[in-house]
């Protein structure tokens, strides 16, 4: 069987096994449940924390056979279609490659068509940010008084560049995001499936790597399992994600707890012959302080 990342072999296929956006999950299944779906959404956070999953999702319950329906039943022929990326009914679309005017104009003839198994056409712009200024406005009229059976879900990193007119015509869903402890329970799961040993040192440190993008997360953890094999020993993982070693946080910390001001040099020149990253070191050595306050404060 062919390999697959992680972070596709383990993307969510349904609303409930989405990490980390319950806002956005229960606005959108309680809008299926009451027949209240939009004809256009927007869904704006950085990379990796669920935009693209959420819009596959969201298509699959509106052209799910039993649906619309906030819990697609993933057995029927719309939802196979959809979940292995062969569905008529819903066109996905990269912004950063198909946005010129012509293509817009292109996509405004198709959306006439009617569905051709489910009930809606549902067009997925990625990147949609990146559409030029005569694209969007070329989309304006469609978006405004789209056919009913046409629904539009956009996704971007940088909601700022969206023109206004475009956001006062789709619901606006910012997604946040994924909580550290949410990214290490994900991760734990999926190394349960896929037999990988890993202890929870190791797993914190994905998650605080990850910075809150479960993608990243999952990718490291490929990495991880590539360089070590399916036993990942904290050691090397440190070595692998680049970590600054506690000794250099440690050796820092008590310089200026002495206002060592030469020690403190010599502590970051140690860094630095070490090939850490100064930005890096910064904000682990911030976290390593709070650690220690939380440690003294916490009974």
């Amino acid at each position: 069987m062919e390999y697959q990342v992680s972070a596709r072999k383990h993307r969510p296929m349904t609303f409930a096994e989405v990490t980390g956006q319950t806002h956005v999950v229960r606005t959108l299944t309680n809008a299926l449940a009451s027949g209240r779906t939009a004809h256009a959404y927007l869904f704006s956070g950085m990379r990796g924390v669920g935009k693209t999953t959420m819009a596959r999702i969201l298509a699959k319950a509106l052209n799910c056979e039993k649906g619309p329906t906030p819990t697609p039943c993933l057995a029927c022929v719309s939802c196979r279609e959809i979940g292995a990326g062969m569905s008529f009914d819903v066109m996905e679309i990269d912004g950063a490659s198909s946005n010129s005017v012509d293509d817009v104009r292109e996509m405004r003839e198709t959306v006439k068509t009617a569905p051709a198994h489910g009930r809606y056409r549902v067009y997925i712009i990625d990147e949609v940010h990146m559409l030029s200024t005569a694209a969007f406005n070329a989309l304006l009229k469609t978006l405004e008084e789209p056919p009913a059976h046409v629904v539009f879900v956009f996704a971007t990193t940088e909601a700022h560049k969206i023109p206004p007119t475009i956001l006062s015509r789709c619901q606006h869903f910012t997604f946040r995001r994924i909580p550290r402890r949410e990214v290490v329970d994900t991760l734990k799961r999926v190394t349960a499936v896929e037999g990988i040993t890993i202890d929870d040192r190791s797993l914190s440190a994905l998650a605080r790597a990850s910075d809150g993008s479960l993608r990243d997360a999952l990718s490291l953890l490929d990495q991880a399992v590539a360089f070590g094999g399916k036993r990942v020993e904290a050691d090397q993982l440190m070595i692998l994600l680049g970590a600054v070693p506690h000794e250099l946080l440690r050796g820092m910390l008590e310089t200026v707890i002495a206002r060592d001001a030469a020690g403190a040099l010599k502590a970051l020149a140690a860094v630095q012959d070490h090939g850490c990253d100064v930005r890096q070191f910064c904000g682990e050595l911030m976290e390593y302080v709070r650690n220690l306050l939380v440690a003294k404060i916490v009974p």
